[in-house]
């Protein structure tokens, strides 16, 4: 039998159990072969890896000699979609690793601003030098390791609504974040510019930065920054400084304190900013100085009377549209002030304030009536009144209401007053509401207390109407006369008599001089029964025979007893008549003629007083009352009583000395008047005397000063 080799033997083939386990899992690889595929992975890693290494090499390489210039095209881009603004590098640029901080370096560096903003560029720099942490941009913590900018230009925003910004980066309205400033280790930054614009302020400032230089990312000292602007139509200077620049550069709280001088007024405001253009709901403490308040408010569009020196200080709060100044307090002159203010700044400005003062010097009120105050101190009212164009010797001024300002702007106002410092009118607690609407000023209700009596008014001031239509309505309650006349020689001791009254006048006039010279209506005063202590008013009365008696006693021994008594005017087109003056007394009746005129402040009255008794030596001549409003002049001896005097020197002449006092004998044959008229204030048709009869000798209601048909005299002589 032939042998077969080993190797060429057959080996037996496999069972169908055994095919089938080796299908489902093969043989394990020897161990040589997990080695090498291992090896094999660990070189293509290596590769990979070295590849890339030379490949980020190489980009390196590319950058460093190209200082990577060829970016600045997709830099523009990807800078640009980022912040939804156009991006533009003007002039050289270089983005590359040197060796491995990344340097940026670009001229004329321009960040676009939204559409609607009135400037081009948010932000443009002249040069911008700079020196990245590169894995700081990996984990969203921006770090420059230092940073030059030179001459930068920030232009700051708001839309007239009042609800976007430029400074905020988004495509949709209310969806953008601000500007994240990011960690600067080391900077220099020179000749920064700002612009600030807000429409509904109507404020615009351009402002220059300080130099700033910072080491180990503080910048230690406060950074200052000063320049122009405009408020409306008030130009302004601006001087700032930022206490805390290293927890502004942290995006953290600003510490600011500033100082504005506009239309001769120093404001100085402090506060603590969550950022550096964000004052909504920040509390300032803001103080204000100036000559005159008036100037002040008027750079807002807003008018206030003239006022003395004024030292202010308030905390102010924006919320929205409101400018709330509260905790307010300071003086004006010699008067003091606090309150608070509310300034809305909405489609039509609008005031609204509750101030108090417990002490108002007269100079200090003196301009609510137009005067300006410190010629009031100065020189007088006449001369106040001159100032505002009245003519000489007036003392009603003739300055016009600022009707264009006053239709531009609303304002609530009340004001209470504590005392009124005044050498002759005492008066005190003043309250006053204040309403102004589209051009209707109305000052309703008046009140205060003037010499224990109390007086209401109202005035109203409609300058839509052309000219103005004014009115006034001023009530006096039954006000003790000792009291109020106490500056004005009469004793309040002895003095039991009251007055009340009212003025009613309308007219039309821009002017309060001018508004009264057109006026009609009526003035009345009614005294009811009382007694006055005061021996002038027996020269008032002029029966020189009492009036002697008593001066010979050197002081009167019982006061004059008053019945009754009504000074009374009706006016027409600004001239005022008697209608009537009656006032009686115990002993006489006194009576007057004539009036007074608004237009040139004239005075023409002449009283009279008739004797109830016999008196052997009485003048009872017309006593004038004459010159103007500013210069009244008393005329004692009258013409009538001058021809008396030659009368009765003729008769001593020609008869004997006795003879010559029947000139000034009155039989004392005055007709009492009946006091209810006099006190409901009818005018002269309405007064009776004692008997019912109608008066004869109270005119009607002219200014003439004509007496009435003179009755039949004692011995016909007179």
């Amino acid at each position: 039998m032939a042998t077969i080799p080993p190797d060429t033997v057959a080996a037996p083939g496999p069972s169908a159990a055994s095919t089938g386990a080796a299908g489902a899992s093969p043989p394990p690889a020897p161990p040589e072969d997990a080695g090498r595929s291992r090896g094999r992975g660990w070189r293509i890693a290596r590769n990979v890896a070295l590849g890339l290494l030379a490949l980020l090499a190489a980009m390196w390489l590319v950058l460093f000699v190209t200082k990577g210039r060829f970016l600045k095209r997709p830099f523009e881009s990807v800078v640009g979609k980022l912040t939804h603004r156009q991006v533009r590098v003007g002039g050289d640029f270089q983005l590359y690793l040197a060796p491995l901080k990344i340097k940026f370096y670009a001229e004329r560096l321009a960040i676009a601003n939204p559409a609607w903003a009135t400037r081009p560029n948010l932000f443009a720099a002249e040069r911008i030098d700079s020196r990245i942490a590169p894995l700081s941009l990996l984990f969203g913590k921006r770090r420059l390791y230092w940073l030059d900018l030179t001459n930068g230009a920030v232009d700051l925003e708001w839309d007239p609504a009042h609800t976007r910004n430029t400074w905020t980066f988004s495509e949709d309205k209310g969806s953008g974040k601000p500007l994240d400033l990011p960690r600067i280790d080391r900077a220099t930054v020179t000749g920064t510019q700002v612009r600030y614009r807000d429409p509904r302020m109507r404020l615009l400032a351009d402002l220059t930065l300080d130099t700033i230089r910072s080491t180990d990312a503080r910048i230690g000292q406060a950074v200052g920054l000063s320049g122009t602007g405009q408020l409306r139509d008030t130009p302004f200077t601006l001087a700032a400084r930022l206490l805390s620049p290293d927890a502004t550069v942290a995006r953290g709280r600003n510490e600011l304190v500033a100082r504005a001088r506009a239309a001769g007024n120093t404001i100085d405001v402090a506060g603590t900013l969550p950022s550096l253009a964000e004052f909504e709901n920040v509390p300032l403490a803001v103080r204000a100085t100036g000559r005159n308040l008036s100037t002040l408010l008027d750079v807002i569009g807003v008018v206030i009377p003239n006022t003395r020196t004024y030292r202010l200080r308030a905390q102010l709060v924006q919320s929205g549209n409101e400018y709330r100044f509260t905790r307010m307090s300071g003086t004006f002159g010699d008067s003091d002030v606090a309150g608070r203010l509310t300034i809305t700044n909405g489609a039509r400005l609008h005031l609204d304030s509750e101030l108090t003062t417990r002490r108002l010097d007269i100079v200090d009120a003196a301009p609510f009536i137009g005067y300006n105050p410190d010629i009031v101190a100065e020189k007088g009212a006449v001369a106040a009144a001159a100032a505002t164009g009245a003519a000489p010797a007036r003392i009603l001024p003739d300055a016009a209401l600022p009707v264009a300002t006053m239709q531009r702007f609303d304002a609530d106002l009340k004001w209470h007053v504590g005392v009124v410092r005044s050498r002759r009118v005492p008066i005190s607690d003043i309250d006053m509401v204040l309403d102004l609407e589209r051009g209707r000023l109305a000052l309703s209700p008046l009140t205060f207390a003037m010499a224990r009596g109390n007086v209401a008014a109202d005035a109203i001031f409609d300058t839509r109407e052309r000219p103005s239509a004014v009115s006034y309505d001023i009530r006096l309650a039954p006000t003790p006369m000792g009291r109020l006349l106490a500056g004005y020689g009469v004793a309040e001791s002895g003095t039991s008599g009251t007055i009340r009254g009212r003025i009613q006048l309308t007219g039309r006039g821009d002017t309060i001089h001018d508004s009264l010279a057109s006026a009609r209506g009526r003035i009345a005063f009614v005294m009811p029964a009382g007694t006055m202590w005061t021996r002038n008013v027996e020269l008032a009365e002029i029966d020189l025979g009492t009036f002697v008696q008593k001066m010979f006693q050197q002081e009167l021994k019982e006061p004059v007893q008053i019945n009754c008594g009504l000074i009374a005017f009706t006016v027409r087109d600004g001239v005022a008549a008697t209608d009537p003056i009656l006032i009686d007394t115990k002993n006489n009746v006194i009576l007057a003629r004539g009036g007074f005129s608004f237009k040139t402040e004239a005075l023409d009255l002449a009283f009279r007083a008739d004797s109830k008794k016999f008196s052997l030596f009485s003048g009872q001549s017309p006593v004038g009352l004459g010159g103007y409003f500013a210069q009244p002049q008393l005329d004692v001896i009258s013409p009538q009583l001058v021809a008396r005097a030659g009368v009765g020197l003729g008769l001593a002449v020609v008869a004997t000395p006795v003879a010559a006092l029947l000139a000034f004998v009155d039989p004392g044959d005055a007709k009492a008047a009946q006091c209810g008229p006099i006190l409901a204030g009818k005018t002269a048709a309405a007064q009776r005397d004692e008997k019912g009869e109608p008066r004869t000798d109270v005119g009607n209601g002219t200014p003439s000063k004509a007496p009435a048909p003179k009755r039949k005299k004692f011995l016909g002589i007179f």
